[in-house]
């Protein structure tokens, strides 16, 4: 596909327990995505946006303006927002618009994901017998990969001590309060080798981009990042997943790894070119995977990678620099944008206290969730 998609305008909210709706939240994203852009509603030409629990996008129109715009609801578990993002950027290179919106929010109630599991195509024993419990999937899958690839439990805690440093630099951040790898690791066991700090939680929040054509971004007054590529991906035959009900003999397919990999290919770069990055981290466990799986260093270097503070703001590889989900909390809907936004923020040199040094030039953005998809993008400036 040849038609660059550039992105205009970035807005989020503050993440974690609201007394406003999902809908609210979702409306306040849009338009600090619209103010950043320099335009108003009547300019967006197409819109895509979806929440996993906390209502219907195409609803905010009430709220936005009744322009007529063709608005799409977009439902995706944790890639909802990815989807959304993905929605617009087609609707951009097939000249359906000019001027483009993708919206994800949320709200959850407080507690663990009650998920049904006759909506994941399981039987109800499945969920009788507890394996719809997310806890104890995450705990299982980074076990059996610390036990094939040499990652210790302090691993884990340095990369949950990492987010809570950063989330502590981001005014949006639900968790701002450092925690040393210490507190993670005594913080009590939840699902064995993953303690309670190195959890994210369910929370409310909403992220919203405007994407435009190269021409209409000579319009308006934001300070466009082109987004090279954004690939979408399920799951293949042989994968480990959430919500999996077997696990084939040999060694798991990724769609993480055929995601981000797609992502690459399209961008025309790789993983050595990214100067900042944004990896799922439902809990601490799964950033070191992803690390691995996204192509950024081989299975079991992680254990070097991290404690050499590598992933840090001024590594040679900054990794979820406000913080992540572990810090930000997860409204499912909003994860995927959110992560867009940082990276946004990060190549304009916006992003404050947690600026990366040296202006990076390339970042790169990972989403993962049930039942087994994967959302990727490539930007630079």
């Amino acid at each position: 596909m040849s038609t660059d998609v550039l992105i205009c305008g970035a807005g989020r909210t503050p993440f974690g327990r609201s007394e406003a709706t999902g809908r609210q939240l979702a409306a306040d994203a849009v338009n600090a995505a619209l103010a950043d852009a320099g335009i108003g509603w009547s300019r967006v030409r197409a819109a895509f946006g979806g929440s996993d629990s906390a209502g219907l996008a195409d609803t905010l129109v009430s709220r936005l303006g009744l322009t007529g715009v063709p608005f799409v609801n977009v439902k995706n578990g944790c890639a909802t927002g990815g989807s959304a993002l993905i929605s617009a950027v087609n609707a951009i290179r097939s000249g359906m618009a000019d001027v483009v919106l993708a919206v994800g929010f949320d709200k959850h109630p407080r507690g663990a994901f009650d998920p049904r599991p006759e909506d994941w195509g399981l039987g109800a024993e499945y969920g009788s017998d507890g394996l719809m419990v997310t806890t104890q999937f995450f705990g299982m899958k980074i076990q059996r990969y610390m036990h094939d690839h040499g990652i210790t439990s302090r691993t884990l805690a340095l990369v949950a001590e990492k987010a809570y440093r950063n989330g502590a630099l981001t005014p949006e951040a639900w968790r701002r309060k450092p925690l040393s790898a210490e507190e993670i690791l005594g913080s009590g066991m939840v699902s064995d080798p993953l303690t309670r700090f190195m959890f994210c939680s369910p929370g409310a929040g909403a992220a919203a981009l405007v994407l435009c054509s190269p021409e209409a971004a000579r319009t308006v007054d934001g300070s466009p990042v082109t987004l090279r590529s954004a690939a979408l991906r399920t799951r293949r035959f042989g994968s480990f997943e959430v919500f999996s009900p077997s696990v084939p003999a040999g060694e798991p397919t990724s769609v993480s790894r055929d995601a981000s990999a797609a992502a690459f290919e399209e961008a025309g770069l790789g993983p050595r070119d990214v100067d900042v990055c944004q990896l799922q981290d439902t809990e601490s466990g799964a950033e070191v995977m992803h690390l691995a799986e996204c192509g950024f260093c081989e299975d079991g270097e992680q254990e070097r990678l991290v404690a050499s503070g590598a992933t840090g703001i001024d590594g040679t590889l900054p990794v979820n620099t406000d913080g992540g989900c572990i810090a930000n909390g997860e409204p499912i809907g909003a994860s995927g944008l959110r992560q867009v936004y940082e990276i946004v923020q990060q190549l304009r040199g916006r992003a404050g206290d947690r600026q990366v040094p040296d202006r990076p030039r390339v970042g790169f953005t990972h989403v993962y969730g049930a039942p087994g998809v994967s959302a990727c993008t490539v930007l630079s400036r």
